[in-house]
């Protein structure tokens, strides 16, 4: 299929802007993502429809705890990144088509997707697990079936798209978890192939475009671990929103970083105070079943109103979306 949101040059070259990599691809080559081909000056989508994973998720696995909590979400992927994340828990199938140069899948159609979504009891539709922009011309098609039948859509993201893909999807985009995976270029350089700036500027627009926000950090010993870069990231997002939920999660050796250790579960629990510390309403552990920073607490009163044990929802004594207690509202979608 022809991709969307490029433009044609001079000499078969084409200039692609879904994400802020902004390929100049030669004709009969491919974007970093590797998923978008040049066919004489043509851009085309090697993946529309070929689905690499399907999967009834629990809503809190993105992790979104504030969109729709207890709920399940219909989760699909195919192959293909445009970050190189030596670290990529999913590496298999993100980094398919540079790592093997093949691209597979299952075909099926956004009705298709959508049946079965509906056919599951699932409030949602997440898009996950790889990079969901490099395959945006099949998920937007997808989310435009879903809204007609009152389904939510959500990206998991790493936040590189450009303002115009983030445009064609305003009404359609109802939530986004961000991974801010670090707070220093060299960091996004050096483990992720890209930029961070680009990654900052995209949450601050989803807001403007009235997308909920989460933001997840994997902690990685001896790369962004250090209190002062944990509480530069606190700061940003107080900064931009306070009432943004953060999730820090534990790192375990995985793809090209099987030489650094697991993260100690202090580290996790220093960050949370640190996020709590400069003023963020909500702090979350991850990869640590039985934490207390797994639960929501109200920010006022500080009472457990969600109590959850890894993605399982336990109990929620939220009332109309607010504090039972002191009727507080709690930000979020459907709490």
């Amino acid at each position: 299929m022809e991709a969307r949101l490029y433009n044609k040059l001079e000499n078969n070259l084409v200039k692609c802007f879904l994400c802020s990599h902004h390929c100049k691809i030669a004709d009969g080559k491919r974007g970093i993502c590797g998923v978008r081909e040049n066919r004489g000056g043509m851009l085309y989508t090697l993946i529309y429809g070929k689905v690499v994973a399907q999967h009834i998720d629990p809503i809190e696995k993105k992790p979104f705890f504030h969109f729709q909590p207890g709920s399940r979400s219909y989760s699909i992927a195919t192959v293909g990144c445009n970050f190189r994340c030596l670290h990529c828990q999913n590496f298999e199938i993100s980094q398919m088509p540079k790592d093997q140069k093949r691209i597979i899948g299952e075909d099926v159609s956004p009705e298709e997707i959508l049946h079965e979504a509906i056919g599951t009891g699932c409030q949602s539709i997440s898009y996950t697990y790889t990079e969901p922009t490099i395959f945006f011309e099949f998920a937007y098609d997808c989310m435009k079936l879903a809204k007609g039948k009152g389904l939510k859509n959500t990206f998991v993201t790493n936040g590189f798209m450009t303002k115009e893909c983030l445009n064609e999807m305003k009404g359609l985009l109802d939530g986004a978890n961000v991974d801010v995976k670090a707070f220093t270029e060299d960091f996004y350089k050096r483990v992720c192939g890209a930029r961070l700036a680009p990654v900052l500027e995209s949450i601050e627009y989803m807001r403007q475009l009235g997308i909920w926000i989460e933001i997840t950090t994997l902690i990685i010993p001896t790369q962004n671990d250090s209190e002062d870069e944990l509480r530069q990231i606190a700061k940003w997002i107080y900064k931009t929103d306070k009432s943004i939920p953060w999730h820090i999660s534990a790192f375990y050796p995985t793809y090209k970083m099987m030489n650094i250790p697991r993260t100690p579960r202090e580290t996790i629990d220093r960050a949370r105070e640190i996020g709590l510390e400069e003023g963020l309403r909500y702090v979350y552990t991850g990869n640590v079943p039985g934490d207390p920073g797994e639960s929501t607490y109200c920010y006022n009163c500080k009472k457990l109103i969600i109590e959850r044990y890894g993605f399982n929802v336990r109990k929620n004594l939220t009332k109309e979306s607010k504090c039972p207690y002191c009727r507080t509202e709690i930000d979020g979608v459907g709490v």
